[in-house]
């Protein structure tokens, strides 16, 4: 048998085989008990829900008490097209070919191909259908009912995706020059870009890197995607990336802001309100405090 090495160390994944089945265990528990001891099974300390100073802190923060009524439209990946539309232009928006639940009533003579099908309400779900062959295996396969019967929200407590109802969507699939096309991702303070995050894949292998605003080179990474060892070139609509995510998350105290750059176009791929979870892991650990200190959290513990 081939032996797996994690980026933990884990060779045969039993640690993090064993972590699932303790959190499915915790679901039972109230939100700030349940978010506690997830924090601590994943980096051996607990969270400060009460005087938090890190980014990781603050964002279990939020999970436990923002309910800004904008959350739930943000995290939606159809309503939010229409809240990125009337922000920044309808041409930012990736196209919606259709919306639904049950994918036997797709007319799938009328979608071209590639497209991207993913539920309204999941994260790091969704599949690429490039060739009618696909569209066969997804059909065949149980991965739509799985995705519907998910309940996001429970598994990292992340309320705002529990305050609509899962759909299905088809997407066009954007596409770049050689592979899927780089994901920039903007963290977003205040209405300020203050870090953003390049994700990239070559030859199947996936990538990151960091660079502060003014586009320098940042010694940075989370360890949960291979440091990208070569020249990592940001696109010349830069500046214009940054001035569409700082208008998209104008009013709230953090949102991450997912952008594609394709043919001199500009798309929002997603608003992240949780990346992560907010667990140890989403951000490099070397900026949790730096991070911290730039988000001017609006939520509050009680007391």
């Amino acid at each position: 048998m081939r032996s797996i090495v994690l980026a933990n160390g884990d060779p045969t994944g039993f640690r993090q085989r064993l972590k699932h089945v303790i959190w499915r265990l915790l679901q039972v528990l109230p939100d700030r008990s349940f978010i506690s001891l997830k924090f601590f099974t994943i980096s051996g300390r607990f969270p400060n829900l009460d005087v938090p100073k890190t980014f990781t802190d603050k964002m279990q923060v939020r999970k436990l008490y923002d309910r800004n009524p904008l959350f739930p439209v943000m995290v939606d990946k159809h309503a939010v097209k229409k809240f990125v539309s009337d922000r920044v232009g309808e041409d930012c928006a990736i196209r919606t070919l259709w919306l639904g639940r049950d994918l036997s009533e797709v007319d799938w003579a009328a979608i071209r191909l590639p497209v991207v099908v993913k539920p309204t309400h999941g994260s790091g779900q969704g599949v690429f259908l490039e060739k009618p062959q696909d569209i066969d295996a997804l059909l065949k396969s149980d991965l739509p009912e799985k995705w519907l019967e998910t309940r996001h929200h429970r598994h990292n407590r992340e309320w705002a995706y529990g305050e609509f109802e899962p759909q299905l969507i088809i997407e066009e699939m954007l596409q770049g020059a050689t592979d899927a096309p780089d994901d920039y991702r903007f963290f977003v303070f205040s209405g300020a870009v203050r870090l953003i995050a390049v994700r990239l894949r070559r030859k199947g292998v996936s990538y990151e890197a960091f660079f502060s605003p003014d586009g320098a080179r940042l010694d940075l990474q989370t360890g949960y995607r291979a440091p990208a060892t070569s020249h990592v070139e940001l696109p010349a609509s830069l500046p214009r990336m940054i001035s569409i995510a700082e208008q998209v998350a104008s009013d709230t105290d953090f949102v991450r802001v997912d952008l594609y750059a394709c043919d001199d176009r500009v798309f929002v791929g997603e608003l992240t309100l949780y990346p992560g979870g907010g667990f140890p892991g989403c951000v490099p650990e070397a900026w949790d405090r730096k991070l911290g200190d730039m988000w001017d959290l609006r939520a509050k513990p009680p007391g």
